[in-house]
């Protein structure tokens, strides 16, 4: 009896240790749950604390980026392209250096802002932010503020601009008068008028700001199309249409044409006065251009009639020896040249080139008449034919002379070549049939198109840059001009426009990203 109780108590005693090690280890597995759930939620909590903290430095950053749009807007209000390129400068109150700023009582940004250089109208500008209870938690937004240059129009116009149903374009387009477009146009088309009378109805029908009258033609536009809503065509206007829009101010042009006088003459670029008919320029794939003063030219054709260069010889005439001193160069050379003679006997007279370094992001500013030739390598430059004196005429441009195209050494921003001319920019009949253009082309008071006069038929015109015309610009008239024209726009123009090219006043975000 006493041997079954004392068994049985043993039994009890190891039911009661086996009961207690599964207590033990459910605790312990319970444990480790709780401990994980604690340490899940503990980073849960921990996580959106910083989330939100890193929300609150992001907004405080772009509030930055938004507070510098808006300064640039208040203070450069009313300015000119001028005067906004000396404001940005002198740097403004803010400077260039980092600044704190307070943002909304959550935190600050810092900004740090980069002017733009010379020639161009970018400005680059980083906003640092982090919230007051995180400050070593900081987001870094970087964007780019730049203001449009008239380089991104493939044709930009002060007059009313006719496109054909054969005409395919790539790149913005826009008129300050209407528009009729009966192509096809990859990028907007935009005019300034909501409405006007289509000089190619007679001017007797009211029609929308930008039209077609490709089947089916847009409607009849109301009296007040301001309010009028445009049908959609997709079919026609690929890129969309838009008017009104405010004007682009061929006017205004004339200030741009002083700071690019200002600039060569201050020796970003070479200044030439209004000396003879004008000059005439040859760039050259060595990064140099050839200048010489034009004497006298045919003003039916334009064509140089002949030059006035250096003159070799103590007296003006020629003195060497069987032509020995004498310097023939691109400018004239040969029998054909008014003022050599093919045996260089002392009637003739020897005429050499002055020689000049393209200065890169610079001007070439010329007072008078200018012929421009040659190739662009790796070099960036503005010519301009303007004269400022108050008296005398507009002074033009001439291009596609000697047989020759105006071309790039490659499709890339350090090849830039601008043409500002204070009235026409012209092609001249001396250009190649098939002729290539590589360049921004701008005629403030005139047109872009052909020289009419004496223009016998070309076969192909291929353009690769951007048009800025006041007139109506035209490469096809009647007989004249060229019998297929492509035009292509050149991106790079985009954000890489010629130097010191006109641009508009208002800054715009293009570019946005967080660093």
């Amino acid at each position: 009896m006493k041997n079954a109780i004392a068994k049985n108590k043993i039994t009890y005693k190891n039911q009661r240790g086996s009961v207690l090690a599964y207590a033990l280890v459910i605790m312990s597995v319970v444990m480790i749950i709780l401990v994980s759930m604690l340490g899940y939620i503990s980073s849960q909590l921990k996580f959106s604390f910083n989330r939100v903290e890193k929300e609150s430095a992001f907004q405080a950053a772009e509030a930055g980026i938004y507070y510098y749009r808006w300064y640039l807007a208040h203070e450069t209000s009313g300015m000119t392209a001028l005067e906004i390129n000396n404001f940005l400068q002198t740097g403004g109150p803010m400077g260039f250096s980092p600044s704190s700023v307070e943002y909304n009582n959550i935190g600050k940004y810092q900004i740090v802002v980069t002017p733009p250089t010379s020639g161009s109208t970018i400005i680059n500008v980083e906003s640092t932010g982090w919230s007051d209870k995180v400050p070593d938690m900081k987001r870094t937004i970087k964007a780019r503020f730049r203001r449009p240059s008239w380089s991104e129009y493939i044709f930009l116009s002060n007059s009313f601009m006719n496109f054909g149903d054969q005409a395919v374009v790539y790149g913005k387009v826009h008129s300050n008068g209407g528009i009729r477009f009966d192509g096809i146009a990859h990028n907007t088309v935009s005019s300034l008028l909501s409405s006007f009378n289509d000089p190619t109805y007679g001017g007797s029908k009211l029609q929308f700001g930008v039209h077609t009258t490709t089947n089916p033609a847009d409607p009849t536009a109301p009296a007040d199309a301001s309010s009028a809503i445009a049908p959609d065509r997709p079919d026609v206007f690929m890129g969309g249409r838009t008017f009104p829009v405010p004007e682009v101010s061929f006017t205004g042009v004339t200030t741009d044409l002083a700071n690019m006088r200002t600039k060569a003459q201050a020796g970003q670029g070479k200044y030439f006065d209004a000396t003879g008919s004008g000059r005439r320029i040859n760039f050259k794939s060595d990064g140099t251009y050839d200048i010489c003063t034009v004497n006298s030219y045919n003003s039916n054709t334009k064509a140089i009639s002949n030059y006035l260069g250096v003159i070799t010889g103590a007296t003006g005439t020629y003195s060497g020896t069987n032509g020995t001193s004498c310097i023939v160069s691109l400018c004239c050379s040969g029998s054909s040249c008014p003022y050599i003679q093919s045996n260089k006997t002392s009637k003739g007279r020897c005429v050499s080139l002055s020689n000049y370094n393209i200065i890169d992001n610079g001007v070439i500013f010329v007072e008078n008449t200018t012929w421009v030739e040659g190739s662009i390598n790796n070099k960036r430059v503005t010519v301009v034919a303007a004269n400022l004196s108050g008296s005398g005429g507009q002074k033009d441009i001439y291009i596609g002379i000697s047989n020759n195209n105006l071309r790039y050494a490659s499709y890339d921003c350090s090849n830039m070549l601008g043409l500002v001319a204070q009235k026409d920019v012209l092609v001249l009949n001396d250009c190649p049939s098939s002729f290539i253009v590589d360049a921004a082309l701008l005629a403030q008071g005139g047109m872009v198109g052909i020289n009419d006069n004496s223009f016998s038929g070309k076969t192909l015109l291929t353009f690769n840059g951007a048009i800025a015309s006041y007139l109506q610009p035209y490469f096809q008239h009647g007989n004249s001009g060229f019998a297929d024209r492509i035009y292509n726009f050149d991106n790079n123009l985009l954000y890489c426009p010629p130097p010191y090219f006109p641009t508009g006043t208002d800054y715009a975000i293009d570019l946005w990203e967080e660093m």
